[in-house]
């Protein structure tokens, strides 16, 4: 929330110096190097508040302007989703699928439109292993500045690609690096989809993604019932994070908490 409070506020602050420029350039004619200098000045307080407001509210994890956002689902149940974005990757998918396997695991699986089409095999395994699978965009490009079309291709090519890959069931929207300001919300609410955010995710901060320990401990002290927990573990450069899953599976269940997807989290929460 404090993301959100200060974005408004440095917004709100921008248009109030830009309302009172407009006073005071309204009226009598005035000198037109007094009126260059006041223009000048004005543009170099507002410029860096709107960029800095915008900034703070394009990043924020409990707002967005459209839409239905979802970081953690009120519930008093012992529920968390397990959440992996980005893949799937040769290798690494099926390294995780053995994993949730053998622990009786299902998870949420925000995958990139042009790795499914890269590695439909790997796709086609996440599905056939029951997990849900949500759209994390096609190119994983950052979705703040982008044009309306190009915001549709990349949703709905990906959606395809998922459909192809045999999922039948409700595509959810991770986007890439929880990033989005206007559109990407708008086209969201008139395509009656969800964005799903996250409350937990130990990558974020250098000095925990550093170990594997770290990371392990920062989701058990961390996650809380309805919890949506972001991990990363498709890539080589992510081993940290898959060497701590096997932690973070066993000793949330020690707690009593349940895995299930995002969509029945959802649905508890009801």
């Amino acid at each position: 929330m404090i993301n959100v409070a200060g974005g408004l506020v440095l917004l709100a602050a921008a248009v109030g110096c830009l309302l009172a420029a407009w006073r005071g350039l309204r009226g009598p004619a005035r000198r037109p190097l007094a009126v260059a200098g006041r223009v000048a000045a004005v543009t170099l307080v507002v410029t860096p508040l709107l960029a800095y407001g915008v900034w703070r509210l394009s990043k924020s994890r409990s707002f967005q302007f459209f839409g239905s956002l979802v970081q953690r689902v009120e519930t008093a149940e012992p529920l968390v989703a397990l959440t992996f974005d980005d893949g799937p990757t040769p290798g690494h998918t099926e390294e995780v699928l053995a994993l949730l396997r053998a622990q009786g695991v299902r998870a949420t699986f925000f995958l990139i439109g042009k790795e499914v089409e890269a590695n439909p095999t790997q796709a086609r395994l996440i599905v056939a292993d029951g997990h849900q699978v949500g759209n994390h965009t096609y190119s994983h490009a950052t979705m703040v500045a982008q044009s309306l079309p190009f915001t549709r291709q990349e949703v709905e090519r990906t959606d395809e690609l998922i459909r192809a890959a045999g999922y039948q069931g409700q595509i959810l929207l991770c986007m890439p690096g929880c990033k989005r300001l206007f559109l990407l919300p708008l086209y969201l609410q008139q395509t009656n989809r969800t964005t799903v955010i996250w409350d937990v995710e130990p990558e974020s901060y250098p000095e925990v993604d550093a170990s594997t320990e770290r990371i392990a401990a920062h989701v058990l002290e961390r996650a809380r019932p309805g919890s949506i927990i972001l991990l990363h573990v498709m890539y080589s450069s992510r081993a940290r994070t898959m060497a701590a899953l096997p932690a973070i599976i066993e000793g949330l269940r020690a707690k009593g908490y349940r895995f299930v997807t995002v969509s029945e989290l959802l649905a508890a929460g009801r």
